[in-house]
C-alpha cells in the first residue's frame, strides 16, 4: 500500500487508539463520530448492484470462454493418446504442436484475464471505482448534514462496539438511491 493509501487508516488507527487509551486530544470532548457498512451499502446501493452484475456477466463470459478453451485441450489430448500409435512421426508431430498451441493458448488467456495485473481485476477495479466515489461523497454529505467529524466502516473489521445510532448506512444508502432515481432528500 502506498503512503497515500495507508494515511487514512494510520489517522484512524491514531484517533481509534487515542480514545481507546483514553488520551486526550485537543477537541476530544467535541469530537463527532459515526459509521457505516460498507458492505451493506454495496448490496443495497441500485446502482452497485448493477455494476456487480454487469461484472458477474463478463466473469461468466470469460468462464465459457477458457471452459471452451479447456475443453479443446482435452479433445487434442485425447486424439493425441488415442490416435498417436496409428498416425504417421509427421502426423503424429502435427497433433503434439496443436496441443502444445492449445494449452499455451488456454493457460495464456487464463492469465490474461485472471492474472495478477488480468482483465478480472482491471474491470473489478473500474467498475468499483465509480461506485465508490459516490459512496463517499454520500457519506461525505450526510455526515456533514450531521456534523460528524470523522465516519468508521465497520466492513473493515476496526469497530469492535458502537452504538446504533452512529449508523449512518441506512441514511447513505437512501441518499445514494435517491441520487440515482433523481429524487432529491
Amino acid at each position: 500500500m502506498t503512503a497515500a493509501r495507508l494515511r487514512p487508516y494510520l489517522v484512524g488507527w491514531l484517533v481509534f487508539a487515542s480514545l481507546i487509551l483514553g488520551v486526550e486530544a485537543p477537541g476530544a470532548a467535541d469530537l463527532r463520530m459515526g459509521y457505516i457498512d460498507s458492505a451493506k451499502i454495496f448490496q443495497e446501493f441500485k446502482e452497485a448492484k448493477e455494476a456487480q452484475e454487469r461484472f458477474d456477466r463478463q466473469v461468466q463470459g470469460w468462464k465459457d470462454e477458457a471452459a471452451e478453451k479447456e475443453k479443446l485441450v482435452g479433445q487434442l489430448r485425447t486424439e493425441v493418446r488415442d490416435q498417436g500409435p496409428i498416425l504417421s512421426a509427421l502426423r503424429r508431430q502435427e497433433k503434439e504442436e496443436a496441443l502444445q498451441r492449445a494449452i499455451s493458448e488456454y493457460e495464456g488467456f487464463i492469465q490474461q484475464i485472471w492474472g495478477p495485473q488480468g482483465k478480472a481485476a482491471q474491470e473489478n477495479e473500474r467498475a468499483t471505482a465509480a461506485v465508490v466515489v459516490q459512496i463517499r461523497s454520500a457519506v461525505e454529505k450526510v455526515a456533514t448534514a450531521k456534523g460528524l467529524h470523522l465516519v468508521f466502516d465497520a466492513a473493515g473489521g476496526f469497530i469492535v462496539y458502537a452504538d446504533r445510532s452512529l449508523d449512518l448506512t441506512a441514511e447513505v444508502v437512501q441518499e445514494l438511491n435517491s441520487r440515482s432515481t433523481g429524487t432529491p432528500k
